[in-house]
């Protein structure tokens, strides 16, 4: 009984990633951590403190928070993917100066690639489904180069009644 729940559940999983910037929102969501972690850690490196807290706490804050959001944006508002990916990527570029080297780099770069992820996402094209069998109307197959045209006047049903009369 639990193999055919996973299944659906990782199923159902499978077709909620695919209809929205599913990594570019995880890799944004992660680029605002190690940017809100590294002004606030208390590191020991043996008996030797080593702290990054400096003046860019509030930025470093005000930006991973900023980051976090907009991952979760791209998750839940797929529609705004440009908006998201745009505020990401200036995030990520302001985060350089203002929040320890953008998080020691690793930060500043894992939002550059969000980022540029969520701008060049699209959302999935809408396949329009097969008639069933019992529509009467089917979509015709385009003719090709090596098939004569006929003209409209030969099909059947097509018979016109001339007048010449004038």
């Amino acid at each position: 009984m639990p193999i055919p729940y996973w299944r659906e559940v990782r199923g159902r999983f499978r077709i909620w990633r695919g209809r929205r910037p599913f990594w570019a929102g995880l890799v944004t969501f992660g680029a605002g951590l190690p940017i809100l972690y590294w002004p606030y850690a208390n590191l020991d490196l043996g008996s030797v403190p080593l702290s990054l807290s400096t003046t860019s706490g509030a930025g470093s804050l005000l930006i991973g928070v900023l980051l976090i959001v907009l991952g979760l944006s791209l998750w839940y508002q797929p529609h705004h993917r440009m908006f998201a990916g745009i505020a990401t990527l200036l995030l990520a570029v302001i985060s350089l100066p203002v929040a320890n080297f953008g998080g020691l780099l690793i930060g500043m770069l894992a939002g550059l690639v969000g980022g540029s992820l969520a701008c060049s996402w699209n959302p999935p094209a809408v396949v329009a489904e097969p008639p069933t069998p019992d529509c009467p109307f089917t979509v015709a197959e385009p003719l090709t180069a090596d098939e004569p045209r006929s003209d409209p006047a030969d099909l059947p049903g097509s018979e016109v009644a001339y007048s010449t009369a004038g």
